[in-house]
């Protein structure tokens, strides 16, 4: 079994938002991913007195301690037991009502002997690839089919569509939100290699459109994960005119993870 990963934050100033992990159990049955990409808040109060940083460490923490150890636990089960056992961290210190309290995108996975299982929450990426080589991306599509002009604005964003029904959802303070999570599983046989990247990276496929998700792929097992994400930095700078990028960050944290059985 063969597991790399890499990542860069989107700036030397601030600390990199996004966490993965890779493990393999001692049982050598199995193991586990965990990515998250930490959502950055505005300026201004977002009711906690922590960083995005201590939550995503919190938070995959338990994500990677439980798919590891508890097999009886289905991956929404595990979402929703980390999300609550964080959200009892910092409980008494912190506003955890508040729309933009510390919250984060999700990608799970586990594999055992027999299967693999993935979870999939917000807008970082699952792909599996198939032992004829064909590649499938596993989306939670609700950014993409939000209605026009719903995230112009943060304001409207966070009124309009942040963690509420008919917007979309990351996981933040409420154990419920496992239920919205994109999960499925296949017979191990049917799964020769699966890679998970947050949205920074997956710029090189979603935005820049220098290939599609088996040419990512692809990248990752020739050239590493770091090398997918030094491209897509070489991407951000030569667009100088925010053709592709729009009005989003120039670089964001980006993390690439394959695991090849």
């Amino acid at each position: 079994m063969r597991i790399e990963l890499a990542g860069t934050p989107g700036s030397p100033e601030r600390p990199n938002e996004d966490w993965v992990m890779a493990a393999l159990p001692a049982s050598g049955q199995g193991g586990c991913l965990v990515l998250l990409d930490g959502v950055t808040p505005p300026p201004g109060d977002d009711g906690c007195v922590h960083s995005v940083p201590w939550f995503t460490s919190r938070l995959g923490g338990a994500l990677a301690e439980l798919s590891a150890s508890r097999p009886d636990l289905t991956l929404e089960e595990i979402l929703a037991e980390s999300i609550r056992r964080t959200a009892d961290a910092h409980r008494i210190s912190c506003d955890l009502s508040h729309v933009r309290t510390p919250q984060a995108t999700v990608v799970l996975a586990r594999w055992d002997e027999a299967a693999v299982e993935y979870l999939v929450l917000s807008d970082s990426v699952l792909l599996l690839e198939s032992p004829d080589g064909s590649v499938r991306a596993v989306i939670d599509d609700r950014l993409d089919r939000l209605p026009p002009g719903t995230l112009s604005s943060m304001e409207l964003t966070d009124t309009l569509a942040r963690n509420k029904e008919g917007g979309f959802f990351t996981a933040a303070a409420d154990p419920a939100v496992a239920s919205r999570a994109v999960t499925g599983g296949l017979p191990l046989g049917e799964v020769r290699a699966l890679a998970a990247l947050t949205d920074g990276a997956s710029r090189w496929t979603e935005v820049f459109h220098e290939g599609d998700w088996h040419a990512a792929l692809g990248v990752l097992r020739s050239a590493g994960p770091q090398r997918l994400i030094d491209r897509v930095r070489e991407r951000e700078r030569a667009d100088t005119d925010r053709v592709h990028l729009g009005r989003g960050k120039r670089h964001d944290d980006a993390t690439a993870v394959l695991v090849e059985f």
